[in-house]
């Protein structure tokens, strides 16, 4: 998933441009791109500011007119910026390379809201919780040990998520979930206009930890380990997920794939809550792409330094029942058994 193109110019006597290369100046050097858009917009109205490359201390600003542009390179090219913590800026013009007529058979078309990806049992609600919440649900987590996984850091709450076989040891009960979890559950009814699942009995909860740029492999959550429902929040990053399912199943489109599957993508903003239900969550592979850098609606967005998520489901004490056999461990089980 690509950057939008620009080229930087050699010098400012050459072509003017609506655009600037803006070096020493991003993320990486403790600058969020609002902040950026928000000291330049005093020459003018500020289009957008982009990442110019990955190393997140050079933007692209943007300006609708060209003169905008050249007041801004005038005033602050080697100059401090008061705006900006008095840091020394250095500017040229840059211009938008042409697009490229073909199409990245990599990419896929994120959605903002979950009715847009059309995959039964999948909702979002937006700011599930507060940036007071958030706040302090983050403390709570980070004055507790961590688990280092191979790229990331875990916690396990009610029961411990094993890993290598990807189940719970329902006989190895943690305790009870976490007091400081509270201001999550008591929202989840908010669900029940949505899904009936909102009235399960939440035990079991993961927390993880991914640093920039770390996403998770394709999966669906083992249907023996866990009852139909999973409710994902995230908090201090966000994050792109994507949806799967494999060409020639009757649970996705045949006029939209990518390869060998159906894929869907949906924008996770911090503070929101994710539920996976019914068939979203027995049939559909979810993941998160390995990227720095996402795509949404021709907006670039850098991760933050970090994404914190909590998974809360519900431990399954028997076999799985579900109406999809294909995917259910429960069940492939059970034929095998039954075919000797």
């Amino acid at each position: 998933m690509g950057l939008p193109k620009f080229a930087r110019l050699k010098g400012v006597h050459e072509e003017l441009s609506c655009n600037l290369y803006v070096a020493n100046c991003g993320p990486a050097v403790g600058l969020t791109l609002d902040c950026i858009a928000s000291a330049f917009s005093a020459y003018g109205t500020v289009k957008g500011v982009y990442p110019a490359d990955e190393s997140g201390c050079r933007v692209i600003v943007s300006y609708y007119d060209e003169s905008s542009a050249q007041s801004a390179l005038k005033a602050l090219d080697k100059n401090p910026c008061h705006d900006l913590g008095g840091r020394f800026l250095h500017i040229r013009y840059s211009v938008e390379r042409p697009p490229c007529q073909v199409r990245d058979p990599d990419t896929v078309q994120v959605s903002l809201k979950a009715s847009e990806m059309n995959i039964p049992g999948i909702y979002l609600i937006h700011d599930f919780v507060s940036a007071q919440e958030e706040e302090q649900l983050l403390a709570a987590v980070d004055a507790r040990p961590w688990h280092n996984l191979a790229k990331r850091r875990v916690q396990h709450y009610g029961y411990e998520f094993c890993y290598d076989i990807r189940n719970v040891n329902t006989q190895q009960k943690l305790g009870d979930l976490p007091s400081f979890v509270e201001c999550i559950i008591e929202k989840i009814p908010l669900f029940r206009k949505l899904h009936e699942a909102a009235d399960i009995s939440l035990d079991q909860l993961t927390v993880n930890e991914y640093p920039a740029g770390v996403g998770l492999s394709p999966h669906i959550d083992t249907h023996s380990a866990f009852e139909g429902s999973i409710y994902s929040l995230s908090l201090s990053g966000s994050c792109i997920m994507e949806f799967r399912a494999s060409v020639g199943d009757r649970y996705m489109n045949n006029s939209d794939y990518s390869s060998n599957y159906a894929r869907k993508a949906i924008y996770l903003p911090p503070r929101s809550m994710l539920l996976l239900s019914g068939e979203g969550r027995y049939a559909w592979q979810h993941y998160i792409p390995h990227h720095k850098v996402d795509m949404v609606k021709d907006t670039v967005i850098r991760r933050g330094s970090r994404r914190v998520s909590f998974t809360f489901r519900k431990v399954r004490k028997g076999p799985c029942k579900c109406d999809y056999p294909q995917f259910c461990d429960s069940q492939q089980v059970k034929q095998e058994i039954g075919s000797y």
